[in-house]
């Protein structure tokens, strides 16, 4: 039965042209190394090397066999990385990036999908705003994260559009308008969500020639939502970052139409482990399809 330690000496001989070199590379004397090319070629029932003063070179059926060798050498590597991957993924951590409103609508979703084929993974999930996420996928806190674009440093794989909605409360005077114009701010008390989206909703307001009347601003999503409940102004609002269902308040749509284009983050395909890899491909599918 072939032995693939001998396989390996053997290749390992033929490429540094000595029994002595070749024992170096491997850790083995120069009798060890000849013993085990002695046992190869008595199993094979063929003499494979010729031994001279000037080194060692293929007899007629080493050079026959020689390529045979090496396809065995390269299936049994890709072999060994296989199983490492699949090791890999018995168990371990996978650490993931995400930001609040995404978080609360996917990120329990995704998980269960995941945790259905790699039950002994621990997902780990750290929170934060755009900035944040970015950072921590550069410096490695995090395998993979959610971002909205545009993102710097990172690769970006684009997951779905998250349309921006006006919101009202309940008896303000724009409640019977089947759209808002954004036009219509103006004079109007305005609450602005300071968590990623300002920059959009600036840039329409910009294009528009209008400057917002921002009476309070904040990170945090509920605060703003209470504070339009509290009749204390009006906001643009994401729609994942809206309840689901809506007490006290509307949410509109926007002319002209404002989104913010939500991806998977990472730093290169390369450099992702087995685990990362997985679950990439179980977000991706899981948006190609929903």
């Amino acid at each position: 039965m072939l032995n693939f330690f001998q396989l390996e000496v053997f290749l390992k001989v033929v490429e540094s042209g000595s029994f002595t070199r070749a024992g170096e590379k491997i850790g083995l004397t120069q009798s060890g190394v000849s013993h085990n090319i002695t046992a190869l070629e008595s199993e094979l029932g063929v003499v494979l090397l010729k031994r001279g003063r000037n080194g060692v070179s293929l007899t007629t059926a080493g050079e026959y066999i020689i390529t045979h060798m090496r396809a065995i050498a390269e299936n049994m590597a890709h072999i060994e990385q296989k199983v490492a991957a699949v090791n890999g993924m018995e168990m371990g951590k996978l650490s993931i990036g995400s930001f609040p409103s995404f978080s609360a609508r996917f990120i329990p979703l995704l998980f269960s999908i995941f945790k259905e084929s790699f039950h002994n993974i621990e997902l780990i999930l750290y929170e934060g705003g755009y900035d944040e996420i970015i950072k921590w996928v550069e410096d490695g806190t995090v395998d993979l994260g959610f971002a909205a674009f545009p993102v710097k440093n990172v690769e970006f794989i684009h997951l779905l559009n998250d349309p921006l909605s006006a919101v009202i409360y309940e008896g303000h005077h724009f409640e019977m308008n089947p759209i808002i114009n954004i036009e219509d701010f103006v004079g109007e008390p305005f609450i602005m969500l300071r968590s990623g989206c300002e920059t959009l909703i600036e840039d329409k307001f910009r294009d528009a020639k209008i400057k917002p009347t921002i009476s309070y601003d904040s990170k945090d999503n509920q605060t703003v939502l209470s504070m339009v409940e509290g009749k204390l102004g009006i906001t643009i609002m994401p729609h994942l970052a809206l309840p689901k269902e809506l007490k006290d308040i509307r949410s509109l749509p926007l002319k002209p139409e404002i989104f913010r284009e939500i991806g998977l983050v990472k730093k290169s395909a390369k450099e992702l482990s087995p685990v990362a890899r997985e679950f990439s491909k179980v977000v991706q599918d899981y948006f190609i399809n929903h």
